[in-house]
């Protein structure tokens, strides 16, 4: 078969989707790749022997450049006599599957990561993005979906087929069988060997809402208790303010961009995740798989991976005062067991596990 894997941007394939490619690669089919390919590594995709195509998709939906795009992908998808079109990310899979309607004999899977209209979502995401996938979905062959609210949600569409698939894999190993040097780890990050460490991974944004554990740590009033964050984003400096008036200079370490992120799981005590919106959220399946209790937001996606009490506690991602009690409580437990509990239950999220899936569904 001829599959063309379609994204917004190549950050998305090379991060995700390198796996998937090359099992179909090794089966014997062609692959090549659209996206906007601006700034982004193209090497590897080269090396496997897929043809990439640069093609200007914008995020925003009202980006001219996005009109360009539909004109390309359309040129592509007539030229390339692909047998699937496999897209992912919302505009990307929009235009691919407008582009696709008067195109016969391509087969068009979609895997929608977290549909934008979800428990809670703001009435505008309803209003905007439920009509348009849901018109969308009689263009699609295959819709795949990634936790159980998006596959409940979406047996009101039209695909041809839905299929509930756990993610798009992790590998396991690589979090599970890493072997640091607590102390050694600590001593890097500037926390001291002895302290209860949190952690969180991901960009500093609204969503991640890293802010509620911040106020949570300042509610407890314990200079034993750390929380290291590693990533980037645009609330760096009003999170360094909030951690400046509550007095967590020494206590809160805003890490920026890590490579060692495998390691610093290691390190910490517990993983706290307390964002609004997630698909279904890797950070929180590379912690489970290295073992870590979760504390986490009680929202979709989320509540695919922690079973409130079983491997960590689900929290209204607002509520300072649950946070901070259920800090508390994972401190004083030292005989839990909710971090085992995580190692196993995340099993069925490795990759090889998806790949297995994914090659049975190629074939429909």
């Amino acid at each position: 078969m001829k599959i063309l894997y379609v994204t917004t941007v190549l950050r998305t394939v090379n991060a995700f989707l390198i796996p998937h490619i090359k099992m179909l690669i090794d089966q014997g089919h062609k692959v090549d790749v659209a996206s906007n390919t601006l700034k982004s590594d193209i090497s590897r995709l080269l090396e496997l022997g897929c043809e990439v195509f640069n093609v200007p998709f914008q995020r925003s939906p009202l980006k001219k450049d996005n009109i360009n795009a539909y004109k390309l992908i359309k040129e592509i998808l007539f030229t390339g006599d692909y047998d699937i079109v496999h897209t992912h990310t919302p505009i990307a899979s929009t235009i691919t599957r407008l582009a696709c309607r008067n195109i016969e004999g391509v087969k068009v899977f979609y895997t929608a990561h977290g549909f934008h209209f979800y428990k809670g979502a703001p009435f505008i995401n309803w209003l905007i993005y439920y009509p348009i996938e849901r018109f969308l979905s009689n263009y699609t062959d295959v819709l795949i979906t990634i936790n159980k609210e998006d596959y409940n949600r979406a047996k009101k569409f039209n695909a041809k087929k839905l299929l509930y698939i756990p993610g798009v894999g992790l590998d396991i190993s690589k979090f599970r069988d890493v072997i640091v040097d607590r102390i050694k780890k600590r001593r890097e990050v500037g926390i001291p060997e002895d302290s209860f460490v949190l952690l969180s991974v991901g960009e500093l944004n609204k969503n991640k809402n890293h802010e509620v554990v911040i106020k949570a740590i300042a509610k407890l009033k314990n200079p034993s208790i750390y929380y290291i964050i590693c990533g980037q984003g645009p609330l760096e400096n009003y999170l360094k303010q909030i951690i400046t008036e509550l007095n967590l200079e020494k206590q809160v370490k805003l890490l920026g961009f890590r490579e060692d992120v495998n390691e610093i799981y290691k390190a910490a005590d517990v993983f706290v995740f307390p964002s609004y919106r997630e698909g279904l959220p890797v950070s929180l399946m590379e912690a489970m798989a290295s073992g870590l209790p979760v504390i986490c937001s009680n929202i979709r996606g989320n509540n695919d991976l922690i079973e409130h009490g079983h491997g960590g506690y689900s929290v209204n991602p607002d509520d300072i005062d649950r946070w901070a009690v259920y800090i508390e409580k994972i401190l004083n437990d030292k005989k839990s067991d909710l971090g085992i509990i995580n190692q196993n239950s995340i099993q069925s999220f490795d990759i090889s596990e998806i790949l297995r899936i994914m090659s049975k569904v190629y074939s429909f």
